[in-house]
């Protein structure tokens, strides 16, 4: 909340807010190790949460080691965002089964509880802004989104650390929390005991705060917050120049670099399941052998795939050039024209998780470096030369 005096709750406090978010009825979904990574899943204690715990991240490249200290947040964006919370990858929409008597019995619609989520970086409160914008302020609400959006309370987290495939700065997107939440930590190690500075960001924020015996931020503590949000937007691993990137990426549709990025994409759609904005999804229905129950779902979708953009006769996009071109020209450029804001937040998360190591920020640097208006603004000659 503007003006609102920033507080400091000790280390214990926030195990305490876990509680205190549960016992009025949230599931809290946060970080959590399992099967070598950071995960997104329900917190049941703040014994489930990472501390202690880092990552290593570079393209196609994710480790997971031990930190050496105690800090809870020292880790980077992971392979799952909130938005498998928001927006699960897999939803039943409707299940049925015929009776003895021939009548269709459907089963009741069943209502997610109340979400907090808890460890919320900049980068996904953007996304999650987005996603709001598709699915909740465009011309239809997406009623399950909808349902579990509203009331969500979002605890959010500003970075310690810049991975080696963050550029959340260049999207203008991190790493510190700017809106969007209800409460927003930053963790402190030095300078006193373990303990996190505490920013309220709405009326019920508040008096969950009040719950964690938060004292008045001394000056000294407001800086050293300030000092760990800078040190990290100064070690970002990656950065994308977006000046002008739409036209920049409109013009150049056919330039040689999408020729190189299909030889080394397998277009297995890793960087559409990992990324927090991505939000198309495809409707599978099924019946048992007998024709007496049904289902239909919901499932995430990925441009990536031949049957995205199937139509009679064939896949507009058969190749993997084709779907390449179609993502990143859409996430970087025509999502502006759809939606006013680029689809990317700087996450680094489609880098890291790409098994070939495609990077976004590479191949948008490469065509920029080889514009084709520049060639053709040069002449032949000219170009030849260069």
């Amino acid at each position: 909340m503007d003006g609102a005096q920033p507080l400091v709750i000790e280390r214990p406090a926030l195990d305490r807010l876990i509680t205190v978010l549960r016992d009025r009825g949230f599931a809290v979904m946060g970080p959590t190790v399992r099967s070598g990574a950071v995960v997104i899943d329900e917190l049941r204690s703040g014994a489930d949460l990472p501390a202690g715990w880092t990552d290593a991240q570079e393209a196609g490249t994710y480790r997971l080691t031990p930190s050496g200290h105690d800090a809870v947040f020292a880790h980077n964006a992971g392979p799952q965002s909130f938005k498998q919370v928001l927006f699960p990858p897999a939803l039943t929409v409707w299940r049925g089964r015929r009776r003895d008597d021939g009548r269709v019995e459907a089963d009741p619609p069943e209502d997610p509880p109340p979400l907090a989520l808890l460890g919320v970086r900049s980068c996904d409160l953007h996304a999650i802004a987005i996603q709001d914008r598709v699915f909740l302020h465009d011309r239809f609400e997406e009623p399950d989104y909808a349902t579990r959006r509203r009331g969500a309370f979002l605890v959010a987290v500003n970075c310690a650390t810049a991975g080696g495939t963050c550029f959340c700065v260049s999207m203008g997107t991190g790493p510190r929390a700017t809106a969007g939440y209800d409460l927003a930590l930053t963790e402190l190690t030095t300078g006193g005991p373990h303990r996190f500075l505490l920013e309220i960001g709405s009326a019920r924020g508040a008096e969950v705060a009040a719950e964690l015996a938060p004292r008045p931020a001394p000056q000294a503590d407001e800086a050293l917050a300030a000092e760990v949000v800078a040190r990290t937007a100064a070690a970002m691993g990656r950065e994308l120049d977006t000046d002008g990137i739409k036209d920049l990426l409109y013009a150049n549709a056919e330039h040689p670099r999408w020729d190189d990025a299909a030889e080394r994409c397998l277009t297995c759609g890793n960087c559409t399941m990992v990324c927090p904005t991505c939000f198309c999804s495809t409707v599978e229905e099924v019946t048992d052998l007998a024709g007496a129950d049904a289902r239909r779902t919901r499932e995430w979708d990925s441009c990536f795939t031949l049957g995205h953009s199937h139509l009679q006769g064939g896949s507009v996009r058969a190749s993997g050039r084709a779907r390449y071109r179609q993502w990143m020209t859409h996430k970087l450029g025509s999502w502006i024209d759809q939606f006013g804001t680029s689809g990317c937040v700087g996450c680094g998360r489609c880098i890291t998780w790409c098994p070939t190591a495609i990077d976004i920020t590479e191949e948008a640097a490469a065509i920029r470096a080889t514009d084709l208006r520049d060639l053709a603004a040069e002449g032949p000659a000219d170009a030849h030369h260069r």
